[in-house]
């Protein structure tokens, strides 16, 4: 796709007929030729890739893990199910306009992403001057990890951890902004990730979409795998496999 963007304006064609997406405008600061705020083409690329693996990647793994946690948790799935039957109903399909109501299944995402943050180490983060924090010294220009998998885990902070229980979050005012620094799926500051708004209505619709629409049965004499293997993105071990069945009255809502 470089190549070709590259190829139309070697071939001298006006550059309005071009969409200003977001590769257009990169390249347009790689064509800018100030070494002050140019793009290389490798920076160019590496942002397009970093775009690619925090967009595409992560939300249909969150959503995974999410389906998988509700598979080995009926009562979770059945309570679900009741929440969007009474806010979207049977005659609709899940929308924008239905999440801020769908309480329940925003309590199940932020109980996935505690126990199964997507993004494990977060991003690795560099001290911009030699600190100390809880006793330790942080170099200038080391590179710092901040294994989030264990924060959301710790039994200081969290009762029963290991425990799937959406409800915790039902109880609490703790969202991906406050300053629980015990719950930090999209890290927290002025980094967290630009993308939290985005991730959460596309995980909300997608999630919802799936558990609205379908009845979803298992292999018999099968359980899901709760086994992950760590990563930039933490995924599971074998992927979830479960069986569709449709549960809307009109087959159109399929469409």
């Amino acid at each position: 796709m470089i190549k070709n963007r590259r190829n139309i304006r070697d071939d001298g064609k006006e550059k309005e007929n071009i969409s200003k997406d977001f590769m257009q405008q990169l390249l347009e600061l790689h064509w800018r030729g100030d070494e002050k705020n140019s793009l290389s083409i490798n920076e160019v690329k590496a942002l397009l890739l970093d775009m690619m693996v925090a967009g595409t990647d992560t939300v249909p793994t969150a959503v995974e893990w999410a389906m998988t946690e509700l598979l080995c948790h009926r009562d979770k799935m059945t309570k679900l199910v009741k929440e969007l039957d009474m806010v979207v109903g049977n005659q609709n399909t899940v929308e924008d306009s239905h999440i801020p109501q769908l309480v329940y299944l925003d309590a199940v995402i932020k109980e996935t992403l505690r126990l199964h943050p997507v993004a494990p180490l977060l991003i690795p983060r560099v001290p911009s001057k030699t600190t100390v924090i809880g006793g330790f010294t942080v170099p200038k220009g080391c590179r710092v990890f901040i294994n989030a998998w264990v924060i959301q885990r710790d039994p200081e902070l969290w009762d029963d951890p290991l425990r799937f229980h959406p409800e915790r979050f039902l109880e609490t005012d703790i969202n991906y902004r406050s300053n629980n620094f015990g719950f930090i799926p999209f890290g927290s500051g002025r980094r967290i990730c630009v993308g939290v708004s985005l991730a959460e209505k596309m995980m909300a619709l997608l999630l919802g979409s799936l558990v609205h629409s379908f009845e979803w049965g298992l292999s018999e004499g099968t359980k899901p795998s709760l086994e992950d293997k760590i990563g930039i993105v933490l995924k599971k071990t074998e992927s979830l496999v479960g069986i569709p069945v449709a549960r809307l009255p009109n087959l159109e809502q399929y469409q």
